[in-house]
């Protein structure tokens, strides 16, 4: 079977780059970062190559997703921050 997913750059200038039907693509990773970036023209041995690990989902970013279990989305937020621009305007 190729290699298809995320593995450990074999090049050692990524932290992962994505393997399709066995071929290095461009896509590359860098912790939580993905940017593009070509593989190197120098070879690399198939048999060798190291599956990557996905991010922990528990790492911190600032981003809140569905089902946080922290603050939920009030869709009334972003007028309420409008109207805090003007404080002779009424709050809805």
């Amino acid at each position: 079977m190729k290699a298809e997913g995320w593995y450990v750059d074999p090049f050692a200038v990524h932290d992962g780059r994505w393997f399709s039907d066995g071929i290095p693509t461009s896509l590359v990773r860098d912790g939580l970062r993905e940017s593009h970036d070509a593989p190197p023209d120098t070879p690399f041995v198939a048999g060798d190559l190291v599956s990557a690990e996905l991010p922990d989902p528990g790492s911190s970013d600032d981003l809140l997703r569905a089902g946080s279990a922290e603050r939920p989305y009030d869709s009334r937020d972003g007028v309420h921050g409008a109207f805090d621009l003007f404080d002779d305007r009424p709050r809805l």
